[in-house]
């Protein structure tokens, strides 16, 4: 049968145990709120934004096996990775990039991935 009125252990018993109950939820969800904006605050700095793109440096021979890939934060940081490959070697090279923009000159592909990058 159902017990509608039997009290739970855990249940407050007076007014004392009530208020001292809500000071607890208080306390756990002030908590929970500073949490909160602390993981808010440090996850600016997570690379959260990828742009990706495949081609052929070497218009003449081999497929689109080189690439750029752009990883940024929310703040726009981060950097850009190129790889070229081709058949005698492979080549990698990164440039920082900071608030969507980098110091270094970029080639046509690097300007592209960071473009997708900032547009997810």
């Amino acid at each position: 049968m159902f017990k509608f009125f039997k009290k739970n252990k855990n249940q407050p018993k007076n007014q004392k145990e009530i208020l001292e109950f809500l000071e607890r939820l208080d306390k756990d969800n002030q908590k929970i709120k500073k949490d909160l904006e602390d993981f808010k605050k440090e996850s600016q700095s997570f690379l959260q934004k990828i742009g990706i793109v495949r081609f052929n440096p070497f218009k003449e021979v081999g497929g689109d096996q080189s690439f750029c890939i752009a990883l940024l934060d929310a703040r726009n940081n981060g950097f850009v990775l190129t790889s070229y490959y081709s058949r005698e070697m492979n080549r990698t090279y990164t440039k920082v990039v900071k608030n969507g923009l980098s110091q270094h000159s970029l080639s046509e592909e690097e300007k592209e991935a960071i473009s997708k990058a900032l547009r997810a």
